[in-house]
């Protein structure tokens, strides 16, 4: 079997509203948790308990999710403003 080589190189990675994206995804998983908590008792009479738990647990990983973004978009930002902070090869100048 020969091996796998690319024909083509690899497109570049989508930037779109990360932010927004993620914030928009961990409101949605409160959401179904919220919504499925009045049916504990069919959920757990059908052993189908995790569905509630899995929601609560992609919300609250949303919100580590958001943190991350948040922070990588605002380095991003920081780095567009001041091209030379980003680059270690350049020397700073000193404090007097």
């Amino acid at each position: 079997m020969a091996k796998w080589t690319p024909r083509h190189e690899a497109p570049e990675p989508l930037e779109g509203p990360v932010v927004a994206t993620i914030t928009g995804g961990t409101i949605l998983w409160f959401v179904l948790f919220l919504v499925q908590i009045p049916f504990y008792g069919w959920f757990d009479d059908h052993g189908h308990t995790w569905w509630l738990w899995t929601c609560l647990a992609g919300g609250g990983l949303g919100f580590i999710g958001i943190w991350y973004v948040r922070k990588r978009d605002a380095a991003i930002k920081r780095a567009a403003q001041d091209p030379t902070a980003s680059d270690p090869t350049h020397p700073t100048p000193s404090a007097k």
